[in-house]
């Protein structure tokens, strides 16, 4: 017996919303984790060691700037 007739063409379908969720979802996932590690790293440095605050500030902030410069978008090469 013979399959049925199919309106779905591999390769075909508009996928442009699909594509910018994903975009979105990576997006808030990377810098989700960069804001927990500055803020993780600022309490336990703040609250766990000697060094107090300002060590603590200091180092979830040099964390945060890192993390800035490192995770930024990069204009594509045109792949």
């Amino acid at each position: 017996m013979a399959g049925q007739a199919s309106d779905y063409h591999r390769g075909e379908m508009d996928i442009h919303e699909q594509v910018s969720t994903f975009h979105l979802v990576m997006g808030i996932t990377k810098w989700g984790s960069l804001v927990l590690a500055s803020m993780l790293l600022f309490l336990v440095m703040w609250f766990c060691t000697g060094a107090g605050f300002f060590a603590g500030l200091i180092t979830g902030g040099v964390v945060a700037i890192l993390g800035i410069l490192l995770l930024r978008s990069r204009p594509s090469d045109g792949h």
